[in-house]
């Protein structure tokens, strides 16, 4: 058992200008294996999610479905809860910036940074692309084949010119350089950090951070001509949840500094070097880690409207399984990296992995028990070398999979997980229980109990992955519902000799394809 801490895990607050694709599933579900896992393991945990409901691109999205921006931002938003739902995520708190407690906590800061000397008024003129909410620099724009001119992640940019609040970021350069000297952890993959360095040593320009062209947002306080760039307003939810401008709160006093923040690559300028500058400015400590995950491909093309191949992620778990969908998604990329999805590879994740491997130990096991223990844990005799090595294999997953977890490598658990489930099916194919119960039911009791240790040390470590393939494995176990969390992970939890089991139900069925029809 490890000391209790007190973790916060976020996500980026996701944009309501459209529905939820892959790429909003794939980062709130990194997020919620790893605080499922860590309140497994005994630790408080804070996680959040939520919607990003103000700015110029909601206001246009709004006004093309004749909805007013509320209105809009109340149905779009609401489909991001379902999407939490659909997928089971864990999440404790969903914030919407339109919440009064966050336009409360954005106003609190924006007031502390004009008092601190950090925020000044004056006029702005350059490219700025409504899609991204974000301003860019002539040299990071170009030309696309149509002439049109575009910022760095593609997105038409627009030149613009009006009165604006500045952000003295200049200002901060030495003092980022200093934390990412310092905390090399504080951003993560290693290729982000080096990024995000670069892009720091390169120069900071002091950053807009008002609007005037139009009024979907929160007001600067004191002049309601303006409102307040959407990316100060958004990011500020992260202390929002936790009751700023009030920091002696029990809330924000166990859960800030955030321990874990997780985005797509896309935003991370904004959470590695705005971010901590805004806190750093407002004297607000900096998070422990931003966490940039990659993008998810479709059969090796870009994911696009236009290309027709948008990833809905209520049809994936429609078609192949939430479980199924959840161990795909974390298992077969490391987090940092870009990812393809396709049908071949989810179904050869759901059938070699799943089906074949881990579902298929759980079944055989729980079977020859039935069969050659009258449906009970039976009772083991003298362990060899050979069982005591698959057990040892066992009581140091938990400890392997910690390190993967605290490292934001949920693939790399999931590569310890499955070791174990193919050293204890190369167990049982040696040991052929099954042989043993008519040479030798004693010592084929012994490697079946070995089997359902396993099992259940499987079933445990699954939960925060495959929820519900974990709750149903637990259950044919016999494993009351207050004894899964990790502490049980030792030998005085071990299984029981005498209890009675349930009837063995497969948990992962193979996938097979349909032919079309005729």
């Amino acid at each position: 058992m490890t000391a209790k801490r007190s973790i916060y895990i976020t996500t980026p607050i996701y944009y309501v200008n459209d529905t939820p694709h892959i790429g909003h599933a794939y980062t709130t579900l990194a997020c919620d294996a790893l605080a499922r896992f860590h309140r497994l393991d005994g630790h408080d945990v804070l996680f959040l999610t939520g919607t990003d409901e103000h700015g110029q691109k909601v206001e246009k999205s709004a006004a093309k479905t004749g909805l007013d921006p509320l209105a809009f931002c109340d149905k779009v938003s609401a489909n991001f809860r379902e999407l939490t739902r659909a997928m089971k995520f864990s999440n404790d708190d969903f914030i919407r910036t339109t919440e009064e407690r966050h336009v409360r906590s954005v106003t609190a800061l924006w007031t502390k940074l004009v008092e601190r000397g950090a925020i000044y008024l004056g006029s702005y003129a350059g490219w700025y692309a409504v899609r991204d909410e974000a301003f860019y620099a002539e040299d990071e724009t170009t030309l696309n084949d149509a002439g049109q001119r575009i910022g760095p992640t593609g997105a038409p940019v627009e030149w613009v010119e009006e009165p604006s609040y500045f952000f003295k970021l200049s200002a901060f350069k030495d003092r980022l350089l200093e934390l990412y000297a310092k905390h090399p952890e504080f951003v993560r993959p290693e290729t982000r950090y080096n990024e995000v360095v670069s892009f720091v040593k390169s120069g900071l320009r002091d950053l807009s951070v008002s609007r005037t062209s139009f009024t979907w947002g929160i007001p600067v306080p004191g002049d309601p001509k303006h409102v307040m760039y959407v990316w100060l307003d958004a990011l500020t939810n992260y202390v929002s949840a936790l009751g700023y401008p009030d920091t002696q709160n029990a809330q924000f006093r166990k859960f800030w500094p955030a321990t874990a923040q997780l985005m797509g690559k896309d935003i991370l300028r904004f959470h590695a070097v705005y971010w901590p500058a805004f806190l750093m400015a407002a004297d607000i400590d900096v998070p422990r880690q931003i966490f940039a995950h990659g993008w998810w491909t479709r059969e090796g093309q870009k994911i696009s409207k236009s290309l027709g191949n948008v990833i809905d992620p209520f049809e994936l778990v429609a078609k192949y399984g939430l479980d199924a969908v959840r161990y795909f998604l974390l298992r077969e990329v490391p987090l940092g990296q870009d990812g393809d999805f396709s049908h071949q590879a989810i179904v050869l994740r759901m059938n070699a992995d799943l089906a074949n491997a881990f579902g298929n130990l759980a079944q055989r096991t729980l079977s020859l028990i039935q069969k050659n223990a009258a449906g009970a844990v039976p009772k083991p005799g003298a362990r060899t070398a050979d069982d005591d090595a698959l057990l040892a294999n066992a009581h140091a997953l938990l400890p392997a999979m910690r390190t993967s977890i605290d490292t934001c490598a949920p693939h790399a658990a999931l590569s310890q997980f499955m070791a174990l489930v193919y050293d204890a099916n190369k167990y049982v194919d040696v040991q052929a229980p099954w042989a043993l119960a008519k040479t030798h039911p004693a010592r084929g009791h012994t490697v079946l109990w070995v089997l359902a240790e396993v099992v259940r040390h499987l079933a445990i470590l699954a939960q925060p992955f495959m929820p519900d393939a974990g709750a149903k494995m637990l259950e044919q176990l016999a494993i009351a519902s207050d004894a899964r969390d990790f502490t049980r992970l030792t030998p005085e939890y071990a299984m029981r000799p005498g209890i009675a089991l349930n009837k063995p139900e497969g948990v992962f069925p193979r996938y097979v394809d349909q032919p079309p029809a005729r």
